[in-house]
């Protein structure tokens, strides 16, 4: 069997990890070693944090839903309740948008569920 020489691969390998280490800071972005650690650390973070996102995002709809409806003599659940109750479909995306840039809107929404 012939002998396999493999630098053209491990070559290839690290100037693809140097190219996503690309704008870190010292030895991240220049050492093979460390731009690995980072690079594969920064992976591990970003795949967690897309799904933290979208908790973090319902929380905030939930906060702007729930600042919005006391003013109008509700609270968040039990609005929330009521919507179901009367079979109104409206994610708390569009409540939240609606709440935040068209209040007089969101107050109809509130009225037709009261």
């Amino acid at each position: 069997m012939s002998r396999v020489k493999r630098g053209v691969a491990a070559h290839a390998r690290h100037k693809r990890v140097l190219k996503l280490a690309k704008g870190y800071r010292a030895g991240r972005s220049n050492v093979f070693k460390y731009a690995n650690q980072a690079v594969m650390m920064a992976g591990t973070n970003a795949y967690r944090d897309r799904r933290l996102k979208k908790r973090t995002f319902r929380q905030l709809w939930t906060a702007r839903i729930s600042a919005a409806v006391k003013p109008l003599g509700l609270n968040y659940s039990r609005f929330i309740n009521a919507l179901f109750q009367k079979n109104v479909v409206v994610n708390r995306k569009m409540l939240s948008e609606l709440a935040f840039h068209h209040p007089e809107a969101f107050k109809n929404v509130v009225e037709k569920v009261q």
